[in-house]
């Protein structure tokens, strides 16, 4: 058996898909397989892939293309069906990883037998790099918990899953929804049973257009997001009851929270009216930090004027000008 499947989705990435898929051939682990899903890409993506591949005849490289541009999260599920590994990996084709990863990854899911095992990670702009650590918790529910509440990101891409949480339980990406498509990673932690951390980056996500940090939202993207955050909802619900009450209401508030980096009134409308309900616990949201928590408890006071202040003067500053 395959101990990993690397699964990467492809489209419209020829700037910087070399530099992904070398990165992932050059793993120190050698049992992998790669997954190359080419969804539709317009570009010279596969065509650049396939040259990088042939200097690699020692690996494992499979390649599936769709008919059609189906999304990011059906492409992921593409890669999912075919895949043979242990334990499954997604890497997005514009970012890159350390050559150890797999392999560190790997041997601390055996050592400690863990369904998931995640690590820190860079947040890489045009010429700086911020490295961007995460929590470490005992437990898949302490994992949970910390995810709906904003403290650790659920990136799919900073994790090894074991495949069989994938088949066992079914798991399959929103096909058709990709605004925040890795919200798929909560349900994998619900059905973890033992998980394990790396206080070590790895991965490097790229993020090269600095002025426009913040994600823009399309009326599309607000459809997507909507959907998959009610998804999880009732995933929650129907697996944990009111156990996890709170923390779902955090998971609102953490959602919506994006709504509030921009100096734009019709965001900041979609915060006062997305999950009004989950504002009555800002008070007690104050794990996730002091900047973020303020801004939340000033939305709810109507405080928009500060709110806009803080974006103009402080972060895009600090996003536009320092980090880039």
């Amino acid at each position: 058996m395959m101990k990993v499947s690397v699964i990467i989705p492809v489209y419209g990435v020829e700037l910087f898909v070399e530099r992904c898929v070398r990165s992932l051939l050059e793993q120190t682990l050698q049992e992998i397989e790669l997954i190359v899903v080419d969804d539709c890409s317009p570009d010279n993506s596969i065509a650049i892939i396939q040259r990088v591949v042939g200097e690699y005849p020692h690996r494992l490289v499979k390649f599936i293309t769709h008919e059609t541009n189906k999304g990011l999260p059906a492409a992921r599920n593409t890669g999912l069906a075919i895949a043979k590994g242990e334990y499954i990996f997604h890497c997005d084709s514009d970012d890159f990883v350390e050559p150890d990863m797999l392999e560190t990854l790997y041997d601390v899911a055996k050592e400690k037998d863990a369904d998931i095992v995640w690590c820190d990670w860079f947040l890489s702009f045009e010429k700086n790099e911020r490295y961007m650590k995460q929590p470490q918790y005992a437990s898949s529910m302490e994992a949970l918990k910390g995810m709906l509440s904003g403290v650790m990101k659920y990136n799919v891409w900073n994790k090894l899953i074991r495949r069989r949480l994938y088949t066992d339980y079914a798991i399959s990406f929103p096909a058709g929804y990709g605004m925040g498509e890795d919200m798929t990673v909560i349900k994998l932690f619900a059905y973890a049973q033992t998980v394990a951390y790396i206080p070590k980056a790895f991965y490097h996500y790229v993020k090269l257009n600095t002025t426009a940090f913040s994600n823009t939202y399309s009326e599309r993207h607000l459809v997507e997001l909507k959907h998959n955050v009610q998804d999880v909802l009732c995933f929650l619900t129907d697996r944990y009851g009111e156990a996890l009450k709170t923390e779902m209401a955090f998971f609102k508030l953490d959602v919506k929270f994006p709504f509030l980096i921009s100096d734009d009134k019709k965001r900041y409308n979609l915060w006062t009216t997305w999950y009004p309900e989950a504002n009555s616990y800002i008070m007690q949201h104050k794990n996730v930090g002091v900047r973020r928590w303020l801004l939340q408890l000033l939305a709810a006071k109507g405080q928009f004027g500060l709110i806009r202040f803080y974006y103009r003067f402080v972060h895009k500053f600090v996003y536009g000008i320092i980090f880039r």
